[in-house]
């Protein structure tokens, strides 16, 4: 794939064939917009921007049932890993996530209370504490342990008022791989606040934390070519470094009303205070460290 040397650290995919692969309860296919996003259809729009690899993020609809996103890293195992979700309340979330990582799995999604980006879908019900103590339950902690000792990754769907918890359980297991997704959703209102960005750079100095960088329909003036996320970037890079940073789309909402290029164009062509070594971690060495290189245990 050195034709197509990028990695995008996060996207979704689905499927109509809801007989084979069926919604979890509470959602309907009304509920899956745009209708269809198949892994097939995935690639067809990453690929023309060199993007050869993904980062598979479980979709709420299916709850706790990855079948579909497992199936689609067994048929294209160069191509894909993936994020799933476990239930953290369950008997035995640790044993769920080695079991997964048996299949292609390298990352468990967890989320505090009203972290969803989108509108027009809810997330999945397993955020059950508000986010002064949303990783109260003893199955994160379970979680978090698993994480240090095998190296699988805990991807944190959240906002700036869930990173206090983020900060304490980091403390406890430092050797956990943490990853903020969606720049920590920092500007999601509209507006980027110094407090926001400090309380998530304060996260930095865990070396086991990650950000993904996108998402950038989402957040500021969510309009291309966002280079109102420029300064934003730039503070996360020069805190985290960029062997701590990932590009990520979070298709298929990215390309809903904007095109792919625009997301990824942004770190490779745009940002001037990013030279050549940093766009490579950020467009791939990174993710591909953290998420497409052998896991231990």
């Amino acid at each position: 794939m050195v034709e197509e040397p990028y990695i995008d650290a996060h996207s979704h995919i689905w499927t109509p064939d809801t007989a084979h692969y069926p919604l979890a309860e509470g959602y309907a296919k009304a509920d899956m917009q745009p209708p269809s996003f198949t892994s097939e259809e995935l690639l067809k729009t990453c690929r023309p921007s060199r993007v050869g690899r993904v980062n598979l993020i479980q979709m709420s609809y299916y709850g706790f049932d990855n079948s579909y996103m497992l199936d689609m890293i067994r048929l294209y195992p160069d191509r894909f890993v993936g994020t799933a979700i476990v239930d953290p309340f369950g008997a035995d979330p640790a044993h769920a996530m080695r079991e997964l990582a048996t299949k292609g799995v390298r990352a468990f999604r967890i989320q505090s209370v009203g972290s969803y980006v989108r509108t027009g879908a809810s997330a999945a019900e397993y955020a059950k504490f508000p986010p002064a103590r949303w990783l109260g339950h003893p199955g994160y902690d379970r979680m978090f342990a698993e994480a240090a000792k095998s190296g699988l990754v805990l991807s944190c769907l959240v906002g700036p008022d869930a990173f206090p918890e983020i900060d304490r359980m980091a403390a406890i297991h430092p050797d956990a791989p943490i990853i903020l997704d969606h720049l920590g959703r920092i500007g999601v209102d509209g507006t980027i606040r110094d407090r926001d960005v400090d309380a998530m750079l304060a996260l930095a100095r865990y070396k086991r934390t990650y950000v993904k960088l996108g998402a950038f329909y989402a957040l500021g003036k969510k309009t291309p070519p966002y280079l109102d996320l420029g300064p934003l970037i730039r503070r996360v890079v020069a805190a985290f470094g960029p062997e701590r940073c990932m590009w990520e789309s979070d298709c298929p909402f990215q390309v809903v009303d904007q095109p792919y290029d625009a997301s990824i164009a942004l770190i490779r062509d745009r940002l001037d205070f990013l030279d050549a070594e940093a766009k490579a971690w950020l467009l791939g060495r990174t993710a591909e460290a953290l998420l497409f290189k052998p896991r231990r245990g």
